[in-house]
């Protein structure tokens, strides 16, 4: 493929994944960057994990490392920055994919240790880590961010911690967006509808108790495009085009990766 991220350096959090059938948001975007010539520092909460997404770039003849990180603590953050600069000399690239939504139920239900710890991970971590990148990015002259959130954000959910925390990042990146823009720094948000990811299909299959070829046929059944649910290469070829320079004159936008599900109104 084309390199157009040739020269450049990204951090992809959440760049491990969980097991299953299909690939992930993270190890796709991965990849791909690699794939489109840049240098990227995997990081996740599971080092082996991330370790399995390097394995996969350097078998292709790609550049990486990877990087073991709680996101959602302020010291991990500035470490893994650090670590970026140290080992590549500089950061062009951020992307924050780690989200979760385990156990989220309506206001009444859902616990508050839950709400907590769905916060932590979907915003604090986001937060966290522009915190301690953007500074480098200043020093370069710009750089560019990519959030993901989730269609949920601006969709009927009853899943309240995990719509109102994502709703919480596309304000996250607009306001980064728009303070940051004056030094060439770039955020934007993509917003991935029902995918084919291991995270989905493994994860509320088993907290649904329902089996996996039943759960696909159902969430594929919900999207208006032909061809059913989307996959992590969707999510990751739409932050190729964000991070790059072909999208140099966009930010603060929130783009919506969902076969069309978003866009049914009434």
């Amino acid at each position: 493929m084309d390199k157009r991220l040739e020269g450049k350096v990204a951090i992809v959090t959440g760049a491990g994944q969980t097991p299953g059938d299909t690939i992930g948001n993270g190890r796709a975007i991965s990849v791909l960057f690699a794939r489109a010539g840049a240098r990227v520092m995997l990081v996740d909460l599971r080092l082996d994990s991330a370790a399995e997404t390097q394995a996969m770039i350097t078998k292709e003849g790609g550049e990486a490392f990877a990087f073991a990180a709680d996101v959602t603590n302020s010291d991990y953050c500035r470490r893994l920055a650090e670590e970026c600069v140290a080992h590549y000399g500089r950061i062009d690239i951020l992307v924050n994919n780690v989200g979760t939504g385990g156990e989220d139920l309506g206001p009444v239900k859902l616990k508050e240790e839950a709400w907590e710890r769905i916060y932590n991970v979907n915003v604090k971590s986001m937060y966290l880590t522009c915190k301690h990148v953007i500074p480098y990015m200043e020093k370069q002259g710009g750089g560019s961010i990519v959030n993901i959130s989730s269609i949920a954000s601006v969709c009927a959910s009853p899943m309240l911690a995990y719509k109102t925390s994502k709703s919480a990042v596309n304000s996250l990146t607009h306001s980064i967006a728009f303070v940051y823009a004056g030094k060439g720094i770039r955020a934007n948000t993509i917003m991935p509808g029902f995918m084919n990811t291991p995270m989905a299909i493994e994860g509320i299959s088993r907290y649904r108790g329902i089996n996996k070829e039943e759960l696909i046929k159902e969430r594929s059944s919900r999207i208006p495009l032909k061809g059913g649910m989307g996959s992590g290469w969707d999510t990751a070829y739409a932050a190729l085009f964000l991070a790059s320079d072909e999208a140099k004159f966009i930010t603060g936008a929130l783009l919506p990766v969902d076969g069309g599900q978003s866009a049914r109104i009434g």
